[in-house]
């Protein structure tokens, strides 16, 4: 099963950029949608149907902000909308998917860098997701968590470590939240494949960020260890959003 995740930082902006291109020519199985910044009623759904998808979608109750989603060539047997907390779910933060023996989920995770109350709502729903996502493994062992998930978790994911000690996505509260949640029976997949520096997901928009590669690895596919990790990697050469897709190919 190919597994893609993408923050595209609004869907309709990535579709104009060649998306539909890009899904062509690297035919998941599954895809996983970030901030989706639209409402379903905004998304043409035939154009991935065309593609052999089924489509689903979780969105903000907000207009223009945040939303996931997933794409599956597979029915799933069912669709979890949500993660069970008023709060997150009016932000459409998860969409879960379970197909065959294998749960698919899709998280946005909130960003704490306007400042201290996001900060603090980003502890809350790692606190809470952790939980929710433990609960949910005791009845599907085979899990995939994609998503952007706004932590770096070593100083091999980021340009400058020392500069970003201070900042949000690099906290130290944060990267220790990395470390339970592997720590719980998770892998991180691009990392079981890939063990070399300079790889990363995301880049500012400032300063030619992306063309100097001085960015940020916040986007993952974590998988339970009873997923075998076929291959995992980036598309970073691909441009529809400020980060790029992240790829992985698992077995079962």
């Amino acid at each position: 099963m190919k597994v893609i995740t993408y923050n595209l930082n609004g869907i309709r902006s990535a579709l104009n950029k060649g998306l539909l291109d890009f899904i062509r020519r690297e035919d998941p199985d599954v895809l996983c949608f970030q901030e989706l910044k639209a409402q379903p009623e905004q998304i043409d759904a035939k154009l991935f149907e065309d593609l052999g998808f089924h489509c689903y979608w979780h969105a903000a109750e907000k207009k223009g902000y945040s939303g996931v989603g997933i794409l599956t060539k597979t029915k799933p047997s069912r669709v979890i909308v949500g993660c069970e907390n008023e709060q997150f779910d009016i932000e459409g933060r998860v969409l879960s998917l379970i197909m065959d023996d294998v749960c698919v989920v899709s998280a946005y995770f909130p960003s704490g860098t306007t400042g201290d109350i996001r900060q603090q709502v980003k502890y809350d729903f790692l606190d809470h997701f952790y939980d929710w996502v433990l609960e949910l493994k005791k009845s599907h062992q085979n899990l995939v968590v994609c998503g952007d998930y706004n932590i770096c978790h070593k100083e091999i994911d980021i340009h400058n470590p020392k500069s970003n000690k201070n900042s949000s996505g690099f906290l130290p509260e944060e990267r220790a939240w990395m470390d339970k949640w592997f720590n719980a029976g998770f892998q991180d997949s691009f990392r079981v494949i890939n063990p070399d520096p300079h790889h990363y997901t995301w880049w500012s928009y400032r300063a030619g960020a992306r063309k100097k590669n001085k960015g940020w690895r916040i986007d993952y596919i974590s998988t339970t260890p009873e997923i075998d990790i076929v291959d995992a990697g980036l598309y970073s050469e691909d441009v529809h959003s400020d980060h790029c897709a992240s790829y992985a190919v698992l077995s079962n």
